[in-house]
């Protein structure tokens, strides 16, 4: 691809979207890719492309331009990759941010939960899923497609087989309710709260009460981290 091109022709912004509805930009450096999350995107009542760029430095250009609801995002670009992209829109609160990847290389994964990402999903995940990963984040949800969250947690367990960071000093058997070991084991599959809610027979709010307690009490700051504790927890010998 040419990486000389201007600005301008790098990105791509459309018309402003009707009231109400959640606008998207599609970030992804393969032209048949923001085809399909296009179609997906406008096929769905309620929401709409408002641009499409296909690196990260364009990503951060039309954020600032066009105020995104929810960013769909790829990690491996040329000129600016998604992490970078992720860190500086989540540090400007620019917009709400999914990523897409097929979750081959985890130090990836990592970038991109640290630089903030609210959401994992698989490139090959359902139209429903990613319309459902959308609406997850915006309403403050974190989400993880259970492949991406395995991949994460063998990744960090081979890193530090021995002492995983976030289980040091914890035991959630002695500081988590039965509910609340429930909920750590559904977060652990890589399950987003309405899923969760349905499983147990609770709903949404609550469920969002009770991830809310396990990872305070768990001293963790996203799912990933409670998942990497759900591992240890429910699978170790």
């Amino acid at each position: 691809m040419n990486t000389d091109k201007s600005p301008r022709q790098d990105a791509e912004a459309f018309g402003p979207s009707a009231p109400g509805t959640i606008n998207v930009l599609i970030v992804d450096d393969h032209t048949a890719v923001r085809l399909g999350m296009r179609m997906i995107v406008e096929s769905t009542e309620g929401f709409a492309v408002v641009g499409e760029a296909d690196n990260g430095a364009m990503a951060i250009q039309l954020a600032r331009e066009l105020q995104p609801d929810v960013v769909l995002m790829d990690l491996r670009m040329p000129v600016m990759d998604g992490i970078a992209a992720t860190k500086q829109i989540t540090a400007e609160e620019l917009s709400k941010v999914l990523v897409l990847t097929t979750f081959d290389h985890d130090e990836y994964l990592f970038g991109a939960l640290a630089a903030g990402a609210q959401g994992f999903l698989l490139k090959s995940a359902s139209p429903q899923a990613i319309i459902s990963g959308m609406r997850a984040v915006l309403n403050g949800d974190q989400v993880l497609a259970p492949e991406v969250t395995a991949q994460i947690v063998k990744a960090a367990i081979e890193a530090k087989p021995e002492h995983p960071p976030a289980l040091v000093g914890v035991d959630p058997h002695e500081v988590l309710t039965d509910r609340e070991l429930q909920v750590l084991r559904e977060i652990g599959a890589g399950l987003t709260n309405h899923r969760i809610g349905r499983n147990l027979g609770i709903s949404e709010t609550t469920v969002k009460t009770h991830v809310s307690r396990v990872m305070g009490k768990l001293g963790v700051s996203s799912r990933v981290q409670a998942a990497l504790i759900a591992h240890m927890t429910f699978t170790r010998g």
